[in-house]
């Protein structure tokens, strides 16, 4: 995609080609690129928009009915703070009384527009000439030009204090580089991004899932959001707008389900029990494990390792509950052994505090077998141990 292409895609005969894009976006894509082609549409033209067709496709689960309307580059895609997680996020900005707001990094947009179908009018930037004009193209797509203002520049240049609030979305990917890791890599730089609610309280800074927790800004809330059980970003909640010093929020098809806490709790430890919790991945990286723990009245096996264990069954979003018919201390040849006597052909293999891999546990396990069971490989005080696990 270039601008170029971008402005293409806009005229009528654009709007043709993405409609005829559309019609035989599911067939072989040879047979799609011919049947384009086969309505007079240049080949440029129709490369372009079966590539949008493609990537509206994907945005859907994203996006929902918005997908078929915008505009996408391969990587804004992957980038893209989902609808309901956007939605959300708005909702909260609403409810703190947020009038207008600066969105740094805005990408193809979808935070703005979920902010501003709230009332909240927005100046949304990227450093990125493409994103910017595909940020306005959807703007217009969406019937959002009223309340969205979009341009390319240096989220630095930003006069931020001239808004209610901040929303802060780094580039985190390099050309050539791929995903960047380390804060002070990002653009804007990290320098800058820590430094906004110092100059606006009213701060929210979108952050990989794996921010060391330590960068949180005094008094901000870190809050680690999941969709469906797949961990999708770290949102730090500054000044006013912060609630509680930790949030997991779990999104999933029966609703929104929250737990919160200090972050700094420990949990109880004790002896596996006859069911096993693995915490949503959202509740591990929050360090909220031991108020997870308290829910259900449970203990941790090991210190250092987030499985949690019950002697009776507790219903929890925050979690997914194995039942537990086998305690073994680890051993290569008792454990073959077991699973050979159960007639076990299948194993699902999950793991927490240890170095082994599964897929080479699979090979030196030599499984044969009508029957299917669970392994967990973990660590019970300390000591490398083996679980044989029923789903519950």
């Amino acid at each position: 995609m270039t601008p170029e292409l971008l402005s293409a895609l806009r005229t009528p005969e654009g709007v043709e080609a993405l409609a005829v894009a559309a019609e035989v976006a599911d067939i072989e894509p040879l047979a799609a690129a011919s049947a384009v082609r086969a309505r007079g549409i240049g080949a440029e033209l129709a490369a372009a928009a079966l590539t949008q067709a493609s990537l509206r496709g994907r945005a859907a689960m994203k996006f929902g009915p918005d997908a078929a309307r915008m505009f996408f580059t391969r990587p804004g895609l992957e980038q893209a703070t989902r609808g309901g997680v956007a939605a959300r996020r708005a909702e909260r900005l609403a409810a703190a009384d947020v009038r207008s707001l600066t969105d740094l990094g805005c990408g193809l947009g979808t935070d703005a527009f979920a902010v501003a179908r709230r009332g909240i009018r927005v100046y949304a930037v990227d450093a990125d000439p493409l994103t910017a004009a595909v940020a306005a193209a959807n703007v217009e797509a969406l019937g959002l030009t009223d309340m969205i203002t979009v341009e390319c520049a240096d989220a630095t240049t930003v006069e931020v204090e001239a808004y209610d609030a901040v929303f802060a979305d780094p580039a985190r990917r390099q050309a050539g580089r791929g995903r960047v890791f380390d804060p002070k890599s990002y653009s804007p730089p990290w320098d800058f991004v820590a430094a906004l609610p110092q100059r606006v309280p009213r701060t929210v800074l979108k952050l990989a899932p794996g921010i060391d927790h330590g960068l949180l800004p005094p008094g901000a809330e870190g809050e680690w959001v999941s969709v469906g059980g797949d961990l999708v970003e770290a949102a730090f909640w500054c000044g006013p707008l912060a609630r509680d010093p930790r949030r997991a929020s779990l999104l999933g098809a029966s609703g929104v389900a929250e737990l919160t806490g200090s972050g700094v709790e420990a949990a109880p430890v004790g002896p596996v029990g006859a069911y096993l919790y693995d915490p949503d991945p959202a509740v591990v990286r929050s360090h909220l494990v031991a108020e997870f723990a308290e829910t259900v009245g449970g203990r941790l096996g090991d210190p250092d390792i987030a499985y949690v264990y019950t002697d009776d069954p507790v219903d929890t979003p925050f979690a997914r509950r194995l039942g537990v018919t086998d305690v073994l201390p680890f051993s290569l040849k008792k454990l073959r052994a077991l699973l050979r006597e159960r007639g076990v052909g299948r194993l699902e293999i999950r793991k927490r505090g240890s170095a082994l891999v599964p897929d080479q546990l699979r090979k030196d396990l030599r499984l044969s077998g009508p029957n299917g069971a669970g392994l967990v490989l973990t660590r019970v005080a300390g000591a490398p141990v083996a679980l044989i696990t029923t789903e519950s």
